[in-house]
This record gives C-alpha cells, structure tokens and sequence, in this order.
C-alpha cells in the first residue's frame, strides 16, 4: 500500500505544471516618447510677387509653378523623415505654402497652422503635428516688449503656440523665429527671449505634467545674452547641450559654424529628454533640403 502510494504521488508531481514567473515580471513597460523638430525653411514663398520688387537678388524670389511645387515637396520630404509629432518651421510665407505643404504630408502630420503676418513678404512660422490640434494662441498683439534701453517693440514674427496630445500625454510647442543679426536690434531679440521665458513657463505651470517645448530659430548661440535669458534660473533645458558642440551646429556660412536653431523643455518630473537624442539634420558641410539651416530633433520620455 505504501509502495503505491508513493508511486501515485510521483506520477502527481511529474503531471503537475511547473510554476512560471508572470511574463512581465520584473520588466519595466516601456515608457511613452515624443518627438519635435525645428527647420528653418529659408524664404518658402508662393507665386505671388506681394513687394513688387521679386526680380533675381531681391528679397522676394517669386518661384515659377513648377519651381514652387518641386520646393513643396522637398520641404515635405524633408519633414516627414523627421519622424516627429510635432515640427516648428520657420519662413514660410503664405497659407498657400502651408496648403502646398500639408496636402503632401496629409498621411503623416494632417494638421498645421500658420502664424501669419499678413505683411507683404512676411516669412512666417508654422507648425505641424501628426495629432489633432485642442487649441492654437497667438502671442504677439497680447505681448508688447520692452528692451534693456526701455524702448518697447513686439516679437519680430507671431510666436505660436499650440496644444495636442501624443498617445494621451499633453504636449505643447511654441513656435518662435527670433529677430536676426541682419541690420542687428539685439536688444529686442533679448526682450523676445525674456518674453517668451515668461509665456513658456506659464504654460508649464498651467499644465503640469505636460511635455512644454519651445522650438524655433532663434538667431543667438548659446552663451548669448538672449539664449542665457531662455535659461535663467534652469528651468527651461536645451536639447541639445549634451552633444559635442561640432554635433550642435545648424547654420554654416564660409568657415562660420553656429547653433542658433534650439528646442527648449520646459522642466517637469513628469517628462524627461532622452540623453544624446538631439540630432542635426544636414546635407554635405551646409543646409538641409533646399535651406541654409540645418533641421534640429530631439526626444523626451514621459514617466509611466
């Protein structure tokens, strides 16, 4: 009797199932990311001469229908191998080279704004997002500006902001296309970037949690005066900073090599940038699709 007993419960625990750790145990999921870009586009104007004076030299380059639609896409080419969620652009003149744009990305990124102008040859900034876009604010008419002398003036171009959401996670961008050195007026593009500090962290402290990202062209290097107004008090991260400072760099011209293209994270527990995930976009020593900039991504990465 014992003898069979003992056979028996050897036969129950050879049939017995092992016991298996849960699929998952111990492995983290795996955390949602997000992507922006900024690109310079370099004057994206339509076939409309708006100044009157668009002969070969002048500011206003006024494209034959073919030269506009092959420029549309190659600019769409060049934004949709961003991979990003979201693209801050800058220079591009007129809704209609908006609609040239989005019919050719109306798979990848269907929705774009423009923050236009409405001036004769205005070179705008837009943005693009693969997700549906809540709410778009303007920023410029609301906010007058003050330079250091104390004379007042306003952003150079709109600064844009818009609010989406990237697989349920608030993310917001502001698009901003600071003042350039041409004819330089470097006390306003310092009350741009003390300004847009301002509306950026107020967004932050709005919408905690959320992914808030300044990007655009903001014509200063770092170490400058505007870009270290950007960074007072280390609440505002440039994407970029952990790369060498060669890997930085997204305008050439001659031996010339400077970062004046940046994307800024509003500080949050909740949503950090990837290490070394910035990246310029170039082609050859100089540009990026047709421009004299360089395109500029990076990633962040939201806490489970």
């Amino acid at each position: 009797m014992h003898r069979l007993s003992g056979a028996l419960l050897m036969v129950w625990w050879s049939c017995a199932p092992p016991v298996e750790a849960p699929p998952d145990a111990g492995v983290e999921p795996p955390r949602l990311r997000a992507r922006a870009a900024t690109f310079n586009t370099l004057r994206f104007f339509d076939t409309v001469c708006d100044t009157g004076a668009c002969a070969a030299g002048d500011y206003e380059a006024q494209p034959t229908q073919e030269r506009f639609d092959a420029r549309a896409a190659q600019l769409a080419n060049a934004i949709d191998g961003f991979g990003a969620d979201l693209v801050s652009l800058q220079e591009v003149e007129t809704q209609a080279c908006l609609d040239a744009l989005q019919v050719r990305l109306q798979r990848a990124m269907p929705h774009a704004v423009l923050g236009e102008l409405g001036t004769p040859a205005s070179v705008d900034v837009a943005i693009f997002s693969r997700t549906s876009l809540e709410s778009v604010i303007t920023h410029r008419a609301q906010t007058p500006l003050t330079r250091p002398d104390g004379t007042t003036t306003s952003f150079s171009r709109e600064l844009l902001e818009v609010h989406t959401l990237v697989e349920g996670r608030r993310v917001i961008l502001f698009a901003a296309h600071f003042r350039s050195k041409v004819n330089d007026d470097a006390g306003r593009r310092l009350a741009e970037a003390q300004a847009t500090r301002r509306l950026v962290l107020a967004a932050a402290e709005a919408h905690p949690g959320a992914l808030v990202l300044l990007g655009g062209d903001l014509n200063d290097t770092p170490g400058s005066a505007p870009l270290e107004a950007l960074e007072e008090g280390g609440r505002l991260v440039r994407a970029a900073a952990d790369l060498p400072v060669d890997e930085q760099v997204t305008w050439a011209s001659g031996t010339l090599r400077e970062a004046i293209d940046h994307l800024y994270q509003a500080v949050d527990d909740a949503v950090a940038p990837v290490p070394r995930s910035a990246r310029s976009w170039k082609e050859g020593a100089r540009g990026f699709a047709g421009s004299d900039h360089f395109a500029l991504t990076a990633e962040w990465e939201f806490e489970p």
